[in-house]
C-alpha cells in the first residue's frame, strides 16, 4: 500500500512537472515579459471577415480586431506592426489560445458564461456589442424572420449560432435544419450557391460575408436581432496582469474619442489642462508602471490606430462597404454601451 501511494504520488508530480512545461503554463503569469522577450505579439484572428479581419493580396491584415492586436502591440512596444496574425477557424481559436500558439484572440467571439468559466479562457472586454440575424435573397419574398419555418440555414461550425438558431426556432414553434462548415467561406459559398434558404451568423459578419456573394444586392438582411453577441478579445486564464492590460487598451481608445483625442490631434493634446486627459496622455499619474508599460502607453495606442471611433468609422462605419451605424456601439454619452471607467 506505502508503495502504491509513493507510486500515485511521482506520478501527480510527474503530471504536474510535464504540465508545468507546457507553452500555455509557462505563459501564465507572465505573458507580458514573453511577448518582450519575443519582440513581436501573437495574434489570432479570423480566416478573412471584412471590416474585423482580412488580408489584402500582400498578406497586410486590416480590420477592427486587426487594429485592436495592432493596439496592444503598440502599448507594448510603441510598434503598431510589431504583431504576428495567425488566421484561425472557429473551430480551432480556443485550442490556440489555450496551447499558447497564440498571446490573444481577436476574432470576433461571442463572450458566454461557457465560454468564460469552461474552457481556460478569460474575456478582458467587449469591444463590440452585437446580435444573430439573418441572411436571404430578396427573390425568396421573406421580409421577416417569422417568414423562416422550414428553412434551411447555413452557418458555421464551433460557434454560438447554432443553439441560438435552435433556440428561436423552438421557442415560436417553428421547424428548421442547420447545414454547418468548419470554415466561413464554406458557408457563404454554400449559402451563395443555393444549398440554404438562408445564411445565419452575427449581423456585423452579414454585412462584411454579403459583399463576398455573387451579386450582393440580390440579399437582404432581414430586421431581427435573435441573440446577444457581445465580441471581444480573449486571452488565457491565470496572468491578471496581461488581462488587465488588454482589457485597459481598448478602455484607453473609448476613453480618448471621449474627451475628443485622436490620432491627428493627440500632440497638441498632450498639454491638455484637462486632469482626465492628462492622466490619458501620461502626464499625471503612475498608470502605464502598473501595466508594466511606459507612462506614454495610452498615446502610443492612439497615435497607433486612433480612438474607438476612428477604429470604427476606418473599417465598418458608414462610408465604408459595409456601411454599419454606430447603434449600441456608440458612446454611452450618445445612447450607447460604449464606456471606459475612470483612469484615475
Amino acid at each position: 500500500m506505502q508503495m502504491l501511494r509513493k507510486l500515485s504520488a511521482g506520478l501527480l508530480l510527474l503530471a504536474v512537472a510535464s504540465f508545468a512545461s507546457t507553452p500555455a503554463a509557462e505563459a501564465a503569469g507572465q505573458t507580458l515579459e514573453i511577448v518582450k522577450k519575443r519582440g513581436h505579439l501573437k495574434c489570432g484572428v479570423s480566416q478573412g471577415l471584412p471590416g474585423f479581419s482580412t488580408p489584402d493580396n500582400r498578406g497586410n491584415w486590416t480590420g477592427i480586431d486587426v487594429d485592436f492586436c495592432k493596439a496592444v502591440a503598440a502599448a507594448i512596444f510603441n510598434d503598431a506592426d510589431k504583431v504576428k496574425f495567425t488566421p484561425l477557424s472557429a473551430k480551432e481559436r480556443f485550442t490556440a489560445i489555450q496551447s499558447g500558439e497564440v498571446d490573444i484572440i481577436a476574432r470576433n467571439t461571442t463572450w458566454s458564461m461557457h465560454r468564460d468559466t469552461a474552457l481556460g479562457v478569460d474575456f478582458p472586454v467587449v469591444n463590440y456589442y452585437d446580435g444573430q440575424g439573418f441572411m436571404v435573397r430578396a427573390d425568396l419574398g421573406v421580409r421577416s424572420a417569422r417568414d423562416l419555418d422550414g428553412a434551411t440555414l447555413c452557418t458555421n461550425q464551433g460557434t454560438t449560432t447554432e443553439l441560438n438558431a435552435a433556440d428561436y426556432f423552438r421557442s415560436n414553434g417553428m421547424q428548421y435544419e442547420i447545414v454547418a462548415f468548419e470554415k466561413a467561406d464554406e458557408s457563404v459559398a454554400a449559402y451563395n450557391s443555393g444549398r440554404c434558404d438562408a445564411y445565419t451568423t452575427d449581423h456585423s459578419a452579414l454585412y462584411a460575408q454579403k459583399l463576398k456573394l455573387s451579386d450582393p444586392k440580390a440579399h437582404i438582411v432581414l430586421p431581427e436581432v435573435i441573440s446577444k453577441e457581445p465580441l471581444g478579445p480573449l486571452v488565457r486564464q491565470g496572468d491578471a496582469a496581461w488581462n488587465d492590460l488588454v482589457r485597459w487598451t481598448h478602455y484607453a481608445t473609448v476613453a480618448a474619442e471621449e474627451f475628443g483625442v485622436t490620432s491627428k490631434n493627440i500632440s497638441e493634446m498632450k498639454s491638455s489642462s484637462n486632469p482626465s486627459i492628462r492622466r490619458l496622455m501620461g502626464q499625471d499619474g503612475s498608470f502605464g508602471d502598473n501595466l508594466g508599460l511606459s507612462k506614454q502607453w495610452a498615446v502610443h495606442i492612439i497615435r497607433a490606430v486612433g480612438n474607438y471611433g476612428e477604429i470604427f468609422e476606418r473599417n465598418v462605419g458608414v462610408k465604408t462597404p459595409l456601411g454599419i451605424k454606430r447603434g449600441v456601439n456608440a458612446l454611452w454619452t450618445k445612447g450607447g454601451l460604449q464606456y471606459a471607467p475612470p483612469i484615475r
